[in-house]
């Protein structure tokens, strides 16, 4: 009897997807409920440092300008935490650096 062996094909890594500023935007509006928010792709200001070692140009490092209500109360690390647990998804298509700069939000107006 003839023993088969059957051959293994290395499997192939999908490709990521680097995420854009204004996919980060949206989710991030979603997510943290945002009065005021900016995104902005600086990965090719970066290029050739860590994180973007091959120059991509795209969704390696945002700077978010953000403010919402879910920051009332908090402390700016917990306000951070917040944005950075909402990006998380992110991380794993690339996103490298995030700098996030917390805006205040208005209190609404109530006429008596």
């Amino acid at each position: 009897m003839q023993a088969h062996t059957r051959a293994t094909l290395p499997t192939a890594t999908p490709a990521v997807t680097p995420a854009t500023a204004n996919e980060v935007a949206a989710h991030l509006a979603r997510a943290l409920q945002t009065a005021q928010l900016t995104v902005t792709d600086e990965s090719a200001q970066h290029a050739g440092h860590a994180g973007n070692p091959d120059g991509v140009g795209v969704g390696t490092h945002l700077r978010v300008r953000v403010g919402s209500a879910l920051f009332t109360g908090k402390t700016r690390v917990a306000q951070h935490r917040l944005v950075y647990d909402a990006s998380q998804g992110f991380m794993a298509r690339g996103l490298h650096a995030l700098a996030i700069e917390i805006e205040p939000v208005a209190e609404p107006f109530i006429n008596p």
